[in-house]
């Protein structure tokens, strides 16, 4: 039985209303997405740059809390390691042995079964380096990566900038 819902009846004049008043309420959204689409570019570029400013600055204080208190040990690195973490195993100065839950900073190119020279803070041995990375060694990559987000975001946003203008400039609108 098409057109029953709830025990009522639905006219296609109903549902007709029912479209168009949902496509008033997305209109404007659609408009101002399309008008600010330049601002809206420039704004995820700037959001992934704080983002990876912020990240910068988180490592620079681990570094540091690591670098003020600083433990050294051998660390072998585990299976079960992935590309967001790299698990490693070391024994502290106590001899408690060390399993840190979100693995070692600045991992680049360990091997499972690898054993690493590591350094870690003698007050929270959960903080654990790679022995003599830091994160302004990971800055290269990140201002590769800003810079790839820049170079493509950057003009897409002027494109769309100059795209909005022209078609103000004839007349027309883009909407």
């Amino acid at each position: 039985m098409g057109g029953v819902t709830s025990g009522t009846r639905t006219t296609d004049a109903e549902r007709t209303r029912a479209i168009d008043e949902l496509a008033s309420l997305v209109r404007p959204i659609r408009r101002f997405a399309v008008n600010r689409s330049a601002e809206i570019v420039v704004g995820i570029a700037v959001l992934a740059t704080v983002l990876g400013l912020l990240a910068l600055a988180g490592a620079a204080v681990d570094d540091r809390a690591i670098s003020a208190n600083p433990g050294y040990a051998q660390a072998d690195v585990l299976d079960g390691s992935t590309f967001a973490r790299t698990v490693v195993r070391f024994t502290v100065a106590s001899g408690e042995t060390v399993v840190p839950e979100h693995g070692v900073f600045y991992p680049s190119g360990l091997q499972v079964g690898q054993s690493v020279a590591v350094e870690y803070d003698l007050g929270n041995p959960e903080l654990v380096r790679v022995a003599g990375s830091s994160a302004f060694g990971e800055a290269g990559p990140l201002a590769l990566a800003l810079a790839a987000v820049w170079a493509v975001l950057g003009p897409l946003a002027l494109w769309l900038r100059r795209r909005r203008h022209a078609g103000g400039a004839n007349g027309t609108s883009v909407r």
